[in-house]
């Protein structure tokens, strides 16, 4: 039986409305045979390579097979479990966590399919945000921001400066009133106990679990909304 050492949530149910586009938005092609999906599991798999048991739990909807059937290239990186999201747990990106919880096992991750680490070792700082989780239960790769309106849109945080660590002062998503938050996260990680409440770290409104969180920051994330980035 396959005993991950990790598992990774990655939401793939959503309409993508914002974006505008006959075809998913996590499949918008960057470069030859390069779309974003591939750049946002990037950092998934240097997991694998670094010798990690990974579990890719997918959660998607009928809308999405195009991108079933697109991860099937990945076959042999890791084992992926696929998950219809139920709608009776919300709708929503808080839903979909919570229709993924159930496969998981070990330190839980929560990758988006739109959002892309920009870094000289994005691939891998999520490896790196996984062996911090056990200083405080939970660690994120953040990116500085300063522009409102970017951090409306955005899992923000207040990140400030410990004992040469950066930590999460204080986090919320998508704030009505961004003043007193400088970054945003991109990905997060969690250990298995604390896994349970990653869906609050995205339901607006409710009181966000990554205060504390040990921040890894990077040089930038980009949220892939419409077909122009």
């Amino acid at each position: 039986m396959f005993i991950p050492d990790v598992s990774v949530i990655l939401p793939c149910a959503g309409l993508g409305t914002r974006f505008s586009a006959p075809y998913s938005k996590e499949l918008h092609c960057l470069a030859p045979g390069v779309t974003v999906l591939d750049r946002s599991l990037e950092a998934v798999v240097k997991l694998a390579e670094s010798g990690l048991n990974v579990r890719l739990v997918v959660v998607f909807g009928t809308h999405k097979l195009d991108t079933v059937r697109y991860l099937a290239r990945y076959a042999e990186t890791f084992q992926m479990v696929f998950v219809y999201q139920n709608e009776s747990l919300e709708p929503g990106l808080d839903g979909a966590i919570r229709s993924a919880l159930p496969m998981t096992h070990g330190p839980v991750a929560l990758v988006l399919p739109d959002i892309v680490v920009s870094d000289a070792d994005s691939a891998g700082s999520l490896l790196t945000a996984l062996l911090h989780v056990e200083v405080t239960g939970w660690s994120v790769v953040a990116a500085e921001e300063r522009d409102p309106d970017v951090l409306r849109q955005m899992g923000a945080l207040a990140v400030v400066e410990a004992g040469g660590f950066s930590t999460v002062g204080a986090a919320t998503d998508k704030p009505t009133d961004p003043s007193g938050f400088n970054a945003f996260w991109g990905m997060v990680a969690a250990t298995e106990s604390e896994a349970h409440k990653l869906p609050d770290v995205v339901r607006r409104g409710a009181d966000s679990p990554l205060a504390g969180a040990v921040a890894l920051m990077v040089e930038g994330i980009i949220n892939y909304n419409t077909p122009a980035g």
